[in-house]
């Protein structure tokens, strides 16, 4: 599957723009500031009805506007052609389209277009909060598994309502075992298959990460992502029964999936705290390839790369090596930000790729053609 053209308006600071793509490599040159990310964020937007960067769709409004769109027409592996539409305007909520045809649920969209985004903000994968690596984890395995994302939508439904009971407990001064345990039942449901799902992935996925990590950082130092859960040693409902007394006087669910984390080692020692930062962008760099690797191999069909600022993440060589890379037939469309044209057009050269080059300045959009 590739990305043909891709038709803007009034998006952050693009007022206006149609590009027509390459098929393999397309890249965006041009200042910090100039608006080339908010092109692959664009991108990003068609695969999963939501930003990279931002919670708020109407915050991607151009300012002094009241609405933005983003049409982009894919070709399939069959050779069938997909319009993929998201508009949002100041004062309705955000529309959805395939081919014209409105979303029920925007859910049913979700791995219809595989993509893989590579960012310096993936940093913060490492650096912050367990929520975001479970996020990571959900986003990869719902790309190819929509029961999974099914469940995952139901669970944190019913953790949601589950800590409102726990709340108006607490401020009515009253408890209801039976009224919880209709909760706790559908929260036993939803968590044993979500769990035994993260398990499964990060069983399969980590043989392909180290792979990738050998090939990035070019040594042979033993990464690993380590599943931490509480479901290890116990079922969920003894989890919940065993915190119950916790969870009334916290108003708060404080066992679960919504708990779990992954730990990012190397040679057994927490990157965070250990890893140069070198050693943290080429760990990261290695996790985005794995997904590109491990969801090829899910949905059979290339899932398109994005990579933003690759420059800021790697050194030279690294990123010569990593072009190179992505150029060959395994991998699919392309897309990548850089501030310098010569430097990108030097690598491209080199290993004889199909490619565009697009100059962005001030959110206006020219290609070499």
């Amino acid at each position: 599957m590739f990305l043909k053209e891709l038709k803007l308006t009034n998006f952050k600071n693009c007022e206006s723009a149609d590009m027509l793509f390459s098929e393999k490599i397309n890249c965006f040159v041009g200042l910090n500031g100039a608006g080339k990310t908010n092109i692959l964020d664009a991108i990003y937007y068609l695969a999963f009805c939501k930003s990279y960067f931002t919670t708020s769709d109407k915050q991607n409004i151009l300012h002094g506007e009241d609405f933005f769109a983003i049409h982009g027409d894919f070709v399939t592996d069959n050779d069938e052609s997909q319009t993929i539409s998201c508009v949002q305007k100041e004062a309705t909520k955000k529309s959805f389209r395939c081919n014209k045809k409105e979303y029920e649920r925007l859910a049913d969209h979700i791995g219809k277009i595989p993509l893989v985004m590579i960012s310096p903000y993936d940093s913060d994968l490492i650096n912050d909060g367990s929520d975001l690596r479970r996020k990571f984890i959900d986003g990869v395995i719902s790309q190819f598994d929509s029961v999974y994302l099914g469940d995952l939508l139901q669970y944190n439904k019913v953790l949601a309502q589950r800590n409102t009971q726990l709340k108006q407990f607490w401020e009515n001064r009253f408890f209801d075992a039976s009224l919880l345990a209709l909760w706790d039942e559908q929260l036993i449901r939803y968590a044993g298959p979500i769990y035994e799902k993260r398990k499964a992935f990060i069983h399969d996925f980590m043989p392909i990460f180290q792979q990738y990590y050998d090939i990035v950082s070019g040594t042979s130092e033993k990464v690993d992502i380590v599943y931490d859960s509480a479901l290890h040693e116990k079922p969920m409902e003894l989890l919940l029964r065993e915190s119950l007394e916790k969870d009334r006087y916290s108003s708060y669910t404080n066992v679960g999936i919504h708990k779990d984390d992954l730990l990012f080692l190397i040679d057994n020692h927490p990157v965070k705290k250990f890893g140069s930062q070198g050693q943290q962008k080429s760990f990261m760099v290695a996790v985005k390839l794995a997904q590109f690797d491990f969801s090829y191999h899910k949905v059979g069909f290339k899932p398109i790369l994005l990579l933003d600022d690759i420059f800021d993440k790697l050194d030279e060589n690294r990123v010569a090596q990593l072009v190179k890379l992505v150029g060959n037939d395994y991998f699919g469309q392309v897309f990548i930000t850089d501030t310098q044209r010569q430097r990108i057009q030097y690598l491209l050269d080199n290993i004889e790729v199909n490619h565009k080059i697009f100059e962005v300045a001030q959110g206006k959009v020219a290609s070499d053609e």
